[in-house]
C-alpha cells in the first residue's frame, strides 16, 4: 500500500491576512504573561499552522528556538519579528536560565522546535521542567507531530494494536552505531506493540535492512517526507523493505518515520522463552558469556538460570563444531 501526494502550486497568503485570521480566531482567549508558550510548528507544510501558534507567536516578546534561522525564515513568513534566543540540546540548561529571567519580567516566551511539537525526540524537556522548577507556568499549543501523523495513517492502533495489548510505543531515534544499536534492534524484535521510529537518510537504508533480518514477517509502515510535497507512505512486510529503497533512489531521500505494527496475534503467540534465546544467540556473537547471559535476561525478562544453562550449551556446541 503506497500513497504520494500530487504535486501542487503553493498559494501565496499577506501576512497581515494570517494575522488578522489569527486574531479573530484566537485573540478572545487569554493569554497570561510571565508564561512559557510550548508551540508545535509545522513537520513540512507550513498550511498546518494553527491560528492559535501565529497569535501566539505574534504575541509574545520572545520566541525560543532550536534553530534562529529557521525559525527566522518562519517569522518572517508571518511578518513578525519577536526576539529569538537559542535553545538547543547542547546549550538548553543555560538558555533555560535566561528564559526564567525574561519570565520573571513579566515575558511572554514561545518555544518552538525546528518542526513538530517541542521535546519529542527534540529539546524542550528540560527547558520546561526549569520553568516549572522556577515557579512559572507552562501552556501548550498542540499542533503537528509526526509521531501522530504516522499513526494515522499505519492503521494499526485500534485493530492489531488492541491485540497486543493497545497503545504505542515511541522509540525516537535508535543508537547510531555499534553495540548500543545492535541490543536496540534485539529489544525492537521483543516489543509487541505498535512501535515508532525515526530515522535519517543516511542510515536508513541499515535500519531497513536489520529489521528485514531480525523480523522479516513483521509488518512496517515507511513514511517519508510527511506533510511535504513529495510525501510518500508504504506499508509492507520487514523482509521486502530493503527492495522497496533499492527500487527508486528517492525512496531514500528525506526524513523517515517508521512505525512497526503490533505482532499478529500467531507471532504474539510464540513463547517469550523462544525469543529470548534467539537473543541470546545474537548476543553470545558479540559478548562474553556472563555478560550476554545479563543482557538477554534484562531485555527478555526471562530467568537468568535458564539462559546461562542454554548459552552453556550454546557454547559447547559451539567448541564441539571448531573440534
Amino acid at each position: 500500500m503506497s500513497s504520494t501526494l500530487p504535486s501542487s502550486v503553493p498559494v501565496s497568503v499577506p501576512s497581515s491576512v494570517l494575522l488578522q485570521a489569527a486574531q479573530l480566531a484566537a485573540g478572545g482567549q487569554q493569554y497570561p504573561l510571565a508564561t512559557l508558550y510550548v508551540v508545535a510548528t509545522p513537520i513540512g507544510n507550513f498550511a498546518d499552522l494553527s491560528l492559535r501558534a501565529i497569535h501566539v507567536l505574534a504575541t509574545v516578546h520572545a520566541v525560543a528556538c532550536e534553530d534562529t534561522r529557521v525559525t527566522g525564515q518562519m517569522l518572517h513568513r508571518l511578518g513578525v519579528s519577536p526576539a529569538l534566543m537559542a535553545v538547543h540540546q547542547h546549550n538548553e540548561s543555560q538558555a533555560a536560565e535566561r528564559v526564567i529571567e525574561r519570565l520573571a519580567l513579566g515575558e511572554r516566551v514561545a518555544f518552538v522546535s525546528d518542526a513538530g511539537t517541542p521535546a519529542v525526540s527534540d529539546p524542550g524537556a528540560r527547558l520546561v521542567a526549569a520553568v516549572r522548577q522556577a515557579g512559572f507556568n507552562v501552556v501548550p499549543l498542540p499542533g503537528p507531530s509526526s509521531v501522530l501523523t504516522a499513526l494515522s495513517v499505519a492503521g494499526d492502533i485500534g485493530s492489531a494494536g488492541e491485540k497486543s495489548g493497545g497503545g504505542f510505543r515511541f522509540v525516537g531515534f535508535l543508537p547510531p552505531k555499534g553495540a548500543e544499536r545492535s541490543q536496540a534492534i534485539q529489544r525492537l524484535q521483543l516489543e509487541a506493540m505498535t512501535t515508532v521510529l525515526f530515522e535519517a537518510p543516511h542510515r536508513i537504508e541499515t535500519l531497513v535492512q536489520a529489521l528485514a533480518e531480525h523480523m522479516p514477517e513483521r509488518r512496517v509502515t515507511l513514511c517519508r517526507e510527511l506533510t511535504k510535497q513529495f510525501e510518500q507512505i508504504h506499508t509492507l512486510p520487514a523482509a521486502q523493505g530493503p527492495a522497496w529503497l533499492a527500487e527508486d533512489a528517492d525512496h531514500r531521500r528525506g526524513e523517515f518515520v517508521l512505525v512497526l505494527h503490533a505482532q499478529s496475534p500467531v507471532d504474539a503467540e510464540l513463547p517469550a522463552q523462544a525469543a529470548a534465546e534467539k537473543l541470546l544467540g545474537a548476543l553470545l556473537g558479540a559478548l562474553p558469556l556472563r555478560q550476554a547471559v545479563d543482557l538477554a535476561a534484562e531485555l527478555s525478562a526471562q530467568p537468568r538460570k535458564a539462559l546461562y544453562a542454554r548459552a552453556l550449551e550454546l557454547r559447547q556446541a559451539e567448541d564441539a563444531a571448531e573440534d
